[in-house]
């Protein structure tokens, strides 16, 4: 990997540190020839501390270190892309991140879509909405609703109309992930049984 360190006056380069998993940006470091070197060496990611004027390998006091899975260096050859398993909390506060955020795993807008039904569920009451009235009527109802959506899928499939066919896909989505947190679950729950099973 050809690293630019000359692009600094202090022969320092930007090291961004991204949880391989979630996908989460962890913290920002620097790095310097040696420690991108330590790095590599050890499987544990080693900064140029700036204040403290000397090499340091994240986690060597707390135990928190970043194991190291993958580099990437960008397009000018001055920056990396540090992709790591965390052994718990990045930041010296305690939280998942330096920026104060989980670091959860996200599916984007699926992860949006249910805290839209967390969200009608807590508010039954105050919001009759579809998703509300389905958590009234209960677990059989949910699982009914997800059969159907299961059927609807499967006669669009042996159909040509494609459009069809996704807007029933839609529909089995949502209704499964009513029936996920129905039962106490998220979709993320799914993602880990899928994983253990990975060869």
């Amino acid at each position: 990997m050809n690293i630019d360190f000359s692009k600094s006056a202090h022969g320092l380069i930007p090291a961004i540190i991204q949880d391989s998993e979630t996908k989460a940006v962890l913290m920002l470091g620097y790095m310097n020839a040696e420690s991108y070197q330590k790095t590599l060496d050890t499987k544990k990611v080693t900064f140029y501390s700036r204040s403290k004027q000397r090499l340091w390998t994240k986690g060597e006091e707390s135990g928190n270190f970043l194991n190291l899975i993958d580099i990437k260096n960008d397009c000018d050859n001055d920056t990396l892309l540090i992709q790591v398993k965390p052994q718990g909390p990045t930041c010296h506060t305690g939280s998942d991140t330096c920026w104060q955020e989980a670091n959860n795993q996200s599916f984007g807008f699926i992860s949006t879509l249910e805290n839209t039904i967390k969200t009608r569920r807590e508010n039954a009451d105050s919001e009759k909405s579809y998703v509300a009235s389905l958590f009234e009527k209960g677990i059989n109802k949910i699982a009914q609703k997800v059969g159907e959506e299961a059927v609807e899928v499967v006669i669009e499939a042996k159909d040509d109309n494609d459009d069809l066919f996704l807007s029933e896909s839609a529909d089995l989505l949502f209704h499964y992930l009513i029936l996920l947190q129905a039962k106490g679950f998220q979709l993320n729950d799914v993602v880990q049984v899928l994983k253990s099973r990975q060869k």
